[in-house]
């Protein structure tokens, strides 16, 4: 056993997020863990694999599969995601399913309802964003879903505000089998910083260029050079044509100054260290439905061990 893992049985067990684009499974993952461990925009289809947060408490530890929202596949890059969260959904010991309560019931919850289903193992159904509705609709809103599917647990939250995440918490807890813990007491991810920092360069470029393509864009760590003090992370932004490119740079280079400015400050947070930071923009065509070249970005990868 690892050093720092708990020795004494408690419960433990991995649970998978599960959820449209944009119902706060990120959100919810990071007020978790307590720190930002997944990316978190606006925009749907931001998270394109499956991430771990490890939550340990006095009564165990529970291992979080934050997966890609769940939508109708376009590009290639689309069915890898879809497949990572079949993937998570398999030989986990429960299944929290994410609602944005703010947002009308319509056929892609129905879609995540039929998709949930089968799986054999305790659900709950976590109503997110209490905070943007009136109180009494969501007794109304419980009882439709009661009528849909079965779930062991209806649990009301906000990930933003952190509202009733403690009561979330500790509903899972007594859902879980007891076992040892999977992971040391003091780690909080299995995101190796290569990783992490991709992925925060590509949080920056995703808000600054807001709508005009938060889809196109992957992020490569061409070297990653750890230092006692300093850590030296080169890093390239692909996109799919030379237009997009220039729209990434920014006028003067301003709009890739900022991003690189951004994100160096989140990640000298995340490492502990300080960060130079360089960053260039390439044109990949195609890279949306080319395999190989999604594999070099992670898309997809279910996050196994």
């Amino acid at each position: 056993m690892s050093e720092g893992m708990s020795e004494t049985a408690s419960r433990s067990g991995f649970v998978t997020l599960v959820g449209r684009p944009n119902s706060g499974k990120s959100t919810l993952l990071n007020q978790l863990v307590g720190e930002k461990i997944s990316i978190v925009t606006d925009k749907p289809q931001t998270t394109r694999n499956v991430i771990r947060g490890i939550v340990t408490r006095p009564e165990g530890q529970i291992v979080f599969l934050d997966t890609p929202g769940v939508h109708k596949p376009i590009h290639r890059m689309n069915s890898l995601m879809m497949k990572a969260v079949r993937s998570a959904m398999n030989e986990v010991d429960a299944l929290a399913l994410m609602v944005d309560v703010s947002q009308a019931f319509g056929q892609g919850d129905r879609f995540v309802l039929e998709l949930i289903a089968p799986v054999p193992v305790p659900k709950v159904l976590v109503l997110n964003k209490v905070d943007k509705i009136r109180r009494p609709d969501l007794l109304p809103l419980m009882d439709s879903y009661s009528k849909l599917a079965k779930f062991d647990e209806i649990v009301p939250i906000s990930a933003l505000n952190g509202e009733n995440v403690e009561t979330l918490v500790k509903v899972l807890f007594q859902l879980l089998p007891t076992g040892p813990h999977y992971y040391p007491d003091d780690q909080l991810s299995d995101r190796h910083e290569r990783s992490l920092a991709a992925e925060t360069i590509r949080e920056k470029i995703i808000y600054l260029t807001r709508d005009e393509l938060p889809y196109s864009t992957a992020v490569s760590i061409d070297r990653f050079e750890e230092g006692e003090k300093l850590h030296r992370i080169y890093a390239t932004i692909h996109v799919e044509r030379e237009t997009q490119k220039g729209i990434v740079i920014g006028k003067g280079g301003q709009l890739l100054k900022e991003a690189g400015i951004a994100a160096r400050r989140d990640l000298e947070k995340l490492l502990g260290r300080q960060v130079y930071l360089e960053l260039r923009v390439k044109v990949t065509p195609g890279w949306r439905d080319n395999d190989a070249v999604l594999r070099g970005f992670g898309v997809g990868d279910a996050g196994d061990s």
